[in-house]
């Protein structure tokens, strides 16, 4: 098997490659300068395709079409870069699923899901290197962003929680299911392109659909309970 072919960082804004072209520039349209705007998506297409630690200062800069001193001019560092590109992107998801309440709880799920799936797919450069490279960060950053994480995790819980506990739902081992639901949004960020056959909206309705039917199949609450864990 041939190995995966690396691309130049230099190329990663041009348009013609497909893979790395999404809505993440718009994360950081406010609040950044337009220099740190442009070094922010080099740095996250940079991140996504390489990873941290093989992507350079002058991987990014070359990729903003800058010197490379100029990252230093506006982050201290290249972990910087990558807390900002992370914290940044994790509020983002977090607000995608904040909001009132839908009356019914099937209603609610759908709709806070499919808004989380919609998420990654329109910023699936950012969801990659959020979820990959976590590790990479300081401790203090780190721990930053795994409170939002946790705050994205409970808003699941409680709507399915809520559903459960109004009849709505099946008697479903929550932290399981809700569990499977990250991991279903999660994925399309390894695979995911704006420019394939489906819309971000098409594919959130689709995977909303997928995700009512974990919480209201009886076979699956069975075998959730069944092979739960001894406390």
């Amino acid at each position: 098997m041939k190995a995966a072919k690396r691309m130049d960082p230099a190329r990663l804004q041009e348009p013609g490659d497909a893979r790395l072209e999404d809505e993440s520039p718009k994360l950081w349209a406010y609040g950044f300068s337009e220099v740190a705007q442009k070094l922010l998506t080099s740095a996250v297409r940079c991140f996504a395709e390489k990873g941290f630690h093989a992507t350079t200062t002058r991987d990014i800069t070359a990729g903003a079409d800058l010197s490379p001193a100029a990252l230093y001019v506006h982050f201290h560092a290249k972990e910087e870069v990558l807390y900002t590109i992370s914290r940044v992107g994790h509020k983002s998801a977090l607000s995608a699923v904040q909001g009132p309440e839908a009356e019914d709880a099937s209603l609610h799920l759908r709709s806070i899901f499919s808004r989380y799936v919609i998420w990654h797919a329109r910023h699936h450069v950012t969801g990659r290197v959020n979820q990959h490279e976590l590790a990479a960060l300081s401790g203090e950053h780190y721990e930053e962003v795994r409170l939002i994480r946790q705050e994205t995790n409970e808003v699941f819980h409680r709507a399915v929680a809520r559903g459960i506990s109004d009849g709505s739902f099946v008697d479903i081992d929550v932290n399981r299911v809700v569990r499977a639901m990250n991991s279903l949004a999660i994925d399309l960020v390894r695979w995911y392109r704006l420019d394939g056959s489906e819309s971000p909206e098409q594919i959130g309705e689709f995977y909303a659909d997928l995700a009512l039917g974990m919480v209201t199949n009886p076979v699956l609450a069975k075998a959730s309970r069944a092979s739960r864990p001894a406390t």
